[in-house]
Parts: structure tokens; sequence; C-alpha cells
């Protein structure tokens, strides 16, 4: 009797504003092999996805071979997975509508699934992370953008067309500030990187207090971070305001779904108990009655340079074999 093949590793991608992660997975969640290259070098679409695709085929043949990958899964920003395309990116160098599964599954031959990188990062702490055993839960991602994912009774939400779960685009201060979507007073534009940066101009412009953060050239939520470590009064004031209003945010979105935890991943929750402190504090005091006191907040354990590629496999995984 003739028996097929069952193949036993995909690869994950991670398409982040600064770098293109690509790793090879097996079954049990075990990163075989794993490279990157800068994703800002090609802001010409088709020359990305030529690169990524070649690339993926050097690398998968340098790694035991083509034969043996079953499927791949793309985490990218505003990527809808009900479509397999780039959607609309604000924050990224390709513009418009880009059916990026399309294109890579013409070029490897095998089967593409894309998602957004909020809906891949549920998919990671839902398989290897934080979220192992809930059911019902919400992945926040906090970096250049704010993004979620929405987990129901075991399974993502979607939405009618693929783009639940956009909270960073809640509107949060009625006239606010404008947000890179166009519009004003979105949560993403107080919380996310840039929002944070304004927050700390605004912080110094009230105060004649010394800070770190004046002597910064170039100040990011990063080095906000380390002065908050320091002791400076304006940083820790810049993370307090931070974190009440996503707080504020979550409070609503909470008071919606009724979730076990929330799960704070991306680049921004490294700020730790600087943020998540006024955020939980700000949390308990706005969201519904009944539920106060009953979400957790938990900060993602799985490794920043790991977890979307994770995410990723998981997304693979699931696509039928092309």
């Amino acid at each position: 009797m003739n028996q097929s093949k069952v193949k036993k590793r995909v690869v994950g991608v991670d398409i982040s504003l600064d770098l293109t992660t690509y790793a090879i997975v097996d079954v049990r969640g075990n990163i075989l092999a794993k490279d990157c290259f800068p994703t800002q070098d090609y802001p010409e679409i088709n020359s990305f996805v030529t690169t990524l695709c070649e690339k993926i085929v050097g690398f998968v043949e340098l790694n035991g071979g083509y034969d043996t990958i079953r499927s791949i899964g793309v985490s990218a920003h505003s990527a809808n997975f009900l479509t397999g395309c780039i959607v609309n990116a604000p924050n990224m160098p390709w513009k418009g509508v880009v059916p990026l599964a399309a294109m890579m599954r013409d070029q490897l031959g095998l089967a593409v699934a894309v998602a957004n990188n909020s809906h891949v990062v549920g998919l990671g702490e839902q398989a290897f992370g934080s979220a192992h055993g809930m059911r019902d839960f919400i992945a926040i991602t906090l970096g250049s953008g704010l993004g979620s994912s929405i987990f129901s009774d075991g399974e993502i939400n979607l939405g009618f067309n693929g783009h639940s779960g956009e909270i960073g685009h809640t509107c949060v201060e009625l006239h606010g500030r404008q947000c890179g979507c166009g519009n004003h007073g979105c949560l993403e534009a107080y919380t996310a990187r840039k929002g944070i940066i304004v927050t700390a101009k605004e912080v110094m412009d009230e105060s004649d207090e010394p800070s770190l953060m004046r002597q910064e050239e170039k100040l990011t939520p990063k080095k906000i971070f380390e002065f908050c470590e320091q002791g400076d009064k304006l940083a820790i004031e810049v993370f307090r305001r931070t974190g009440e209003m996503l707080g504020f945010g979550l409070a609503n979105y909470a008071s919606l779904l009724n979730p076990e935890a929330i799960i704070f991943t991306g680049g921004i929750s490294r700020a730790g108990r600087w943020l998540l402190e006024p955020a939980k504090k700000s949390f308990e005091e706005h969201v519904f009655h009944n539920i106060q006191g009953k979400v957790k907040f938990l900060l993602s354990e799985l490794d920043e340079g790991e977890r979307n590629v994770l995410g990723a496999s998981v997304l693979a995984w699931k696509v039928k074999e092309y």
C-alpha cells in the first residue's frame, strides 16, 4: 500500500515595520532554524515578496529540504485572514490592498495563510503561552500600533469581514489627537509608540521640573521606561497617563466581552509595572461592576523574537494543504 508522507514542518513568517523574520517550526512548536532581513530595504511590494520567497526557498533547502514543508503562515500589520490581503496598512511602506497570500503561493507553490499580527499573537499565546488552556481571553499588542485578538469559547472571533479586534481605533476622547488612521481620539493615538512620545512632550511642556527626558535627542518609549527605573518623576507620569488611558479603553472592551484574562504583548508592554499598574487601576474604576476584580492582567512570557513566528506556525497548520 502506498502511504503519503506526512509533512511535519511549516514556515512561520513575521513581517514587522523593521524586520521580516522567518523560521522553520515543527509540529511541537520547536523553532528549528530562524533568520531575518530588514523590511524597510524593500519599499516596493513586488521586490519584497520576491526576496522573501527566494530567502524562504534557500533557507529550507539548507535546513531539511523544501519537500518537508507543509505550508506557510504569515503575520503582518493590517492583514486579513479571510482574504489573505494586507489592507491599507498605515505603518507599512506598501499602500492599498496587497494580495500577499496569493502572491507568495504563486511563487512558492505551497499553501499560504496570512493574518493580522494581533490575530497571530493570540494564536501563539493560546498554543504556547499565557493563554494556554483558556477559552475566553483578549491578547493585546502594544507597539507601533495597538491591536488585539478576541477569543471566545476557544475560537478567534474575526468579525463579519475579518477586521474585528481593532481596539486601537476605538474613540476614547472626543475631538482628541489625530490618529494615523485619519480619525481623532483613537486609543492608539495615546498608547502606541508615537502617542507616548506626544504625551512625553506634553508632560515636559507643563512643568519646569528637571527630567532625563529633556536630554534625549530622540526620545523613545524604551528610553522613557529606563528613566522610570531611575526614578524620573516626569517619565513615571508619562506612563501613568498612558496606563490610565489604556485601562479606560480596555474597561469598555472587557465590559462587552467578559474575558478571563487580558494578555499584554509587544514592545510597549515591556514597561511593565509603570504601565500596567495605572492601567489596572483605571480598568477597575471603569469596568462593569459585575466583573470588577475578575479579569486577570497577564504579561506575555513568550520570547519577543519568537512569539509571532510561533503564532504564524499555528496559522500555517490551520490552512488546507495546497
